[in-house]
């Protein structure tokens, strides 16, 4: 018998999923998974949440579990030509939004101008951008956040203990590089399916 996956309060000015359904399904997946909750989740209504180690095709379904079971509303990309019908509606209702990539510097710009205009979004991505080992991570989450003036929320699996959770919200400085490196610290514990950030 599988043991209930630990959760966590989801603070009001998150945004959030009010389908009773899909939470059901997400604290079905993780349980049968053994995977559980820890850390807070910050109470705030805009942010770019970044997440890792990103090592295994297992991620995003762990993820996507703990997205439905929390009931968080996070935004994603794919590219543009991905919605079509009926594909397209789905993909929506998953919470994610279509970007044109072919333009010049159109992931940052696209994203950054839909979080300057929403009341409430979380966008997320993977820092890393492949289940590689890589010893620089993408910036383009720091611009995203610098540009559309939203925290960084730090998000994190640690396979070991079959855990997911939430650390620091970092607010971009004019300075890049030491942004990068306090985001980088924080994920040194946590380790992956087949490695850890560092």
């Amino acid at each position: 018998m599988k043991v209930e996956p630990h959760m966590i309060p989801v603070p009001p000015q998150v945004p959030q999923s009010r389908s009773r359904f899909w939470r059901w399904v997400g604290v079905r997946g993780l349980a049968l998974m053994g995977w559980r909750f820890e850390g807070e989740i910050p109470d705030i209504p805009k942010a770019v949440v970044i997440v890792a180690p990103h090592s295994s095709n297992w991620d995003g379904l762990i993820g996507f579990f703990g997205k439905l079971a929390l009931g968080l509303r996070i935004t994603f990309v794919a590219k543009r030509e991905l919605f079509f019908w009926p594909v397209g509606g789905l993909l929506r209702r998953m919470g994610f939004l279509p970007v044109d990539r072919r333009a010049a510097g159109s992931l940052v710009h696209q994203v950054a101008s839909r979080l300057r205009a929403a009341d409430s979004m979380w966008f997320g991505l993977t820092p890393e951008g492949t289940r590689s080992r890589v010893e620089k991570w993408k910036s383009g989450f720091w611009h995203i956040a610098h540009a559309s003036g939203v925290p960084i929320v730090c998000a994190y699996f640690h396979y070991p203990a079959r855990t997911m959770g939430f650390g620091p919200v970092v607010h971009t400085s004019d300075d890049p590089a030491a942004d990068m490196a306090r985001i980088r610290a924080f994920y040194v514990p946590w380790m992956g399916k087949r490695r850890g950030t560092v």
